[in-house]
């Protein structure tokens, strides 16, 4: 036995290794490579205590670069109130999953309702569900939605500045779906929609504000003209950024997607994160997953019960509005008390700085030569930081880096572009102080220079 936890024995391995065409585990894991393999088998010895492990684990720990992040690309640094972690750690919140027997969960449900009330508000729309699993799915359940909706419809426009990522989550659906995406391409970093033409087939459109690049996008007349073929409109925006830029609703939309990873929910290596969707009232009884309802019972008491569950658990599978069979009950908690925590105003606080600190270091950072920051369109807390090269980019990175500074995303990382080899995606939020910004800038100046 490899160790005690893993039940397989040396006669199991053997035959798995020879089901793969293996002649040893080290050829299984070959592909992963040397760098990011370990050297020594992690030293945990029979009867260590856990104060032991504890330091142990913590002296790897330390081993970790630490820095300040202007990090983004989907994922932000933001301050969490205390009371996050706090609330949402109650045993109460954390054992109860998903109310599969929602009257015997009636506090979670409630927290559930109230996020689907915040959500609803935030993007100026009337239903929301009880979340998705994140801002991509949330995309993906957006398409579907929009060719179920639509008789005849086949197929899904789609802006080339949405996330690369829940791009590639729509490729991924529509190869078993039986449907087609067509892509509405970007000119100066937004969505070229000049010209829009929408036939009898499409469902409808999807677009992205901020977008990719952290460009704020104009939908003026979108909505009305997509409306004319009875087609939908979908936004998909990050929630913070509702506070001060035209919410989904007001742009027409017929559906709100996004992430709520920017409220409350922290970086940790990309997870988790909580996808929302809220829909105008005619597309109610399609909108995937749960929705929770607020009543009373045969005493005239306030109750929470789940009102919708269009699944394929609960009706005829071909009927299934979506075969979602959970939702992110915990983190939409944590985003449901970190609103109540911020309020309204303090959301419009949070997102004005995060719009202030980066224009400040985006002014600054543009009058660096050998750095560009294109200002065709508006930014909020995200934008592009434009390099002569590559190889200037890398050095400014590993320069920075030096400093204990983070100092963006490659935006070929996402995109996979030869393009976006010179491109940085830099994004400021509220947590940044005056200090990491000008920090940030001289040493920008001293590598540049």
């Amino acid at each position: 036995m490899i160790h005690p936890y893993i039940p397989h024995t040396d006669e199991d391995r053997a035959r798995m290794l020879e089901a793969l065409g293996l002649s040893s585990i080290d050829r299984l894991f070959e592909v992963v490579g040397e760098e990011l393999l370990l050297e020594d088998p992690v030293p945990i010895a029979h009867g260590r205590t856990e104060e032991e492990v504890r330091r142990m684990i913590d002296s790897i720990a330390r081993r970790n670069i630490r820095g300040i992040p202007f990090l983004g690309g989907g994922s932000y640094d933001r301050i969490i109130p205390s009371t996050v972690q706090a609330l949402s750690s109650l045993p109460s919140f954390v054992t109860a999953y998903t109310p599969y027997q929602a009257e015997m969960s009636q506090g979670l449900l409630q927290a559930i309702f109230e996020f689907q009330s915040m959500v609803c508000e935030i993007t100026s729309m009337d239903i929301a569900n009880a979340s998705l699993y994140d801002g991509s799915h949330a995309i993906v359940e957006a398409a579907l939605l929009m060719v179920n909706a639509k008789r005849g419809a086949k197929r899904v426009l789609v802006s080339a500045t949405i996330h690369p990522f829940a791009l590639e989550a729509l490729q991924t659906w529509v190869l078993g779906a039986g449907y087609e995406l067509e892509m509405i391409p970007e000119k100066d970093g937004v969505a070229d929609l000049a010209g829009l033409d929408i036939a009898d087939d499409v469902g409808g459109l999807i677009v992205q504000s901020p977008n990719r690049y952290g460009f704020i996008e104009d939908y003026d007349g979108i909505a009305e003209l997509l409306h004319e073929h009875k087609a939908l409109l979908a936004i998909s925006a990050d929630p913070l950024s509702l506070a001060i830029q035209r919410t989904p609703g007001q742009w027409g939309a017929d559906i709100a997607v996004g992430d709520t990873q920017s409220l409350g929910l922290g970086l940790a290596f990309g997870g988790p994160a909580c996808g929302y969707m809220a829909v105008k009232r005619p597309l109610l009884r399609r909108i995937p997953g749960r929705l929770v309802g607020m009543t009373t019972d045969g005493e005239g008491r306030r109750g929470f019960t789940l009102t919708l569950q269009a699944r394929e658990q609960h009706i005829k599978r071909e009927r299934a509005t979506s075969n979602i069979c959970s939702n992110q009950a915990l983190a939409a908690l944590m985003t449901t008390i970190h609103l109540s925590s911020l309020g309204w105003s303090g959301m419009v606080e949070a997102a004005g700085q995060s719009y202030a600190k980066a224009h400040y270091l985006a002014h600054h950072l543009g009058r660096i030569p050998g750095l560009e920051v294109p200002d065709a369109h508006p930014f909020w807390c995200e934008f592009p930081l434009v390099f002569q090269d590559a190889n200037h980019l890398e050095t400014f990175l590993r320069e920075l880096r030096n400093e204990g500074i983070f100092a963006g995303v490659r935006l070929s990382t996402l995109t996979r572009k030869d393009t976006d080899e010179s491109v940085l995606l830099v994004a400021v939020t509220e947590k940044r102080s005056r200090e990491e910004l000008d920090l940030y800038i001289r040493t920008a100046r001293r590598v540049m220079g």
